[in-house]
């Protein structure tokens, strides 16, 4: 009996700490989805695809991403959550070695389904319904938006470092090598990524489940505000959806001509100012509250863009999308802790997962009706749409959620 304790305790030495295996985790695959989301479009022209295509392909992979979210939200509650992640990075696996391998559209279209490619590089992914559940039960209430932005600023460092490495297969092709066999090894590269990630999940402790096997308590008193929050969030994804990443670098490479180079760097910068404002907006929501700190830093951020899509030049276009970057994700670490202050700590992996699916679902229909202004000439469109529905959502949002408070802000 004594050895047996002996053992726990040395294994509970010897474990990383549960949120530094969530971060790392999480650093590696935002890398992944940093270059991804840049190169998906060149990836796609290089195979003879258009405007069109890259939408459709961006709405697929958002339609498939939401449809595993639903499938991971109700298995949460019943399955080893670790068990579910290093699943999930075993399909981030297979992903990249099948778009490695792709030769045709319809291939393409299959992968982006089923698969785990992000073309958005944000949050919106199956593993971060888990994450959020595992990560919310381990502050208190005044240290969670900090936690959420230490967790956030750490993923768009690791996107940021992606984005500039989409320069790679550009570098590459200086030694010889076609563009379409380096843009090949970067999707092997990624399938990597998603093996070093699992074995990162692996060293997260087992699940520990409720005496008798209960499964997670869904949704009950709360049940009403995390719906209209799903719905409010919905809104803003499919406003965020006509400017997913991918889109918004086709749109600089046909309005302004944007080398890919250039291109990587440029959303190298935009993920450095969305990192650090995360622990900003944590900082500002101490002081005016998470639900004016969405609020007021995202409607900012939208007039940006929609100025951007006016703009005359690619210098003026690129400093209001730098300015929009360096506000519009400071409601990242801040709508998430606010999702998990105002439910119980039993309701939070089923609130993660109400919340996280509409938004993928709605996410998922704008990117190819964005691809369908592209291909008719009406570039700009996207990004003014995108502006003007994000404004709605957060006047809306202030509207029926500014008496709604979190723990720490009733204090």
């Amino acid at each position: 009996m004594q050895q047996g304790s002996d053992n726990a305790d040395i294994e509970a030495v010897t474990r990383p700490p549960l949120t530094t295996c969530v971060y790392g985790a999480r650093a590696l695959r935002d890398f992944g989805d940093g270059f991804v989301a840049v190169l998906l479009p060149v990836y796609l022209a290089t195979l003879g695809l258009g405007a069109f295509e890259v939408g459709l392909v961006a709405t697929l992979a958002l339609f498939g991403s939401a449809l595993m979210t639903l499938g991971i939200g109700l298995l949460g509650a019943r399955a080893d959550r670790r068990r579910l992640l290093i699943g999930a990075s075993g399909l981030m696996v297979a992903t990249g070695l099948a778009f490695a391998a792709a030769d045709s559209f319809a291939v393409v279209l299959m992968v982006a389904c089923v698969g785990t490619i992000n073309p958005s590089a944000g949050s919106v992914s199956i593993f971060v319904p888990l994450e959020h559940a595992v990560l919310s039960g381990l502050v208190a209430d005044a240290e969670r938006t900090r936690m959420f932005a230490r967790y956030s600023l750490i993923g768009a460092l690791a996107a940021a470092l992606g984005a500039l490495a989409a320069a790679s297969p550009a570098l590459m092709s200086g030694f010889g090598l076609s563009q379409l066999a380096a843009l090949r090894g970067m999707f092997v590269l990624y399938a990597a990524l998603g093996l070093l990630g699992g074995w990162v999940y692996a060293r997260l402790p087992p699940d520990p489940r409720p005496a008798g096997g209960k499964a997670a308590t869904p949704l009950g008193a709360s049940r009403g505000i995390v719906w209209r929050l799903a719905a409010l969030f919905s809104i803003d994804a499919f406003a965020g959806g006509f400017v997913v990443q991918s889109l918004l670098a086709l749109w600089l490479f046909e309005r302004f001509g944007l080398s890919l180079p250039a291109a990587g760097l440029f959303f190298f910068w935009t993920g450095v100012l969305s990192a650090f404002s995360f622990p900003v907006a944590a900082w500002l929501s101490q002081r005016i509250g998470l639900v004016n700190t969405m609020v007021f830093t995202h409607i900012p951020s939208s007039l940006a863009l929609i100025l951007a899509a006016l703009a005359p030049s690619l210098w003026v276009a690129l400093a209001l999308l730098l300015v929009r970057a360096a506000l519009s994700q400071m409601d990242v670490p801040t709508r998430s802790s606010y999702v998990m202050a105002v439910v119980t700590p039993a309701e939070r992996p089923a609130a993660a997962s109400v919340t996280s699916v509409p938004r993928s679902l709605a996410a998922a229909l704008s990117p190819a009706l964005a691809g369908a202004l592209f291909a008719a000439g009406h570039a700009a469109w996207p990004l003014i749409i995108c502006g003007v529905l994000k404004i709605f959502y957060d006047l809306a949002l202030l509207w029926t959620f500014r008496h709604v408070r979190p723990p720490e802000e009733r204090r």
